[in-house]
This record gives structure tokens, sequence and C-alpha cells, in this order.
């Protein structure tokens, strides 16, 4: 599954979770509330380690995309400095989203 499958994943059933807990405390079901409870800790978790991960890889392409555009200027290379650019955009977009 991609990391952004994972996290829309992950979004969902911590809404899930979270309704089936307020829902099973409304209606006096602990074991629902308790299982709602433990299914929105769960993705909200695992949700913070994909966003991590996201953000993680585009400091890895912004870091990637700066290097390719200094030894592309260096060496009079435009096609290396465009791909530097395009992999320092796509980091910028990664650790946005």
């Amino acid at each position: 599954m991609s990391n952004m499958s994972d996290r829309l994943s992950n979004a969902a059933n911590s809404t899930i979770g979270g309704a089936k807990q307020a829902i099973g405390e409304t209606i006096g079901n602990p074991n629902l509330a308790a299982s709602g409870a433990a299914q929105k800790t769960q993705a909200d978790t695992a949700q913070a380690a994909a966003q991590a991960k996201t953000h993680a890889e585009g400091l890895g392409d912004q870091i990637k995309g700066r290097a390719q555009q200094v030894v592309g200027s260096a060496t009079g290379d435009r096609e290396l400095q465009t791909k530097g650019h395009a992999n320092e955009f796509e980091g910028d977009i990664e650790r946005i989203v």
C-alpha cells in the first residue's frame, strides 16, 4: 500500500473509531466504546508514522535536488540542474502534504 493510501486509510479508521467510541459511550456500551477508542488510537499512531515517513522522504528529495542543482551548475549540465529543481520541488510538495 502506498504511503498516501496508508494515510487515507488511517484517517478513515480514526474517524470510524471515534464514532464507535462516541456511540458506545452514548448508548452505554463500554465494549463498543473501548473498541472504538483502541481503533482510533491505533489509526492516529499509524497516521503520525506515515506523516513522518512522508516528511523524511520530502527532505531527502529536497537535499538530492539541491545537490543536483549545485553539481549541474558547476559542470554546466543544464539537464542535471533541471532535474535538481524538479526533485527539490517534489520534496517541497511531499513535506507540505
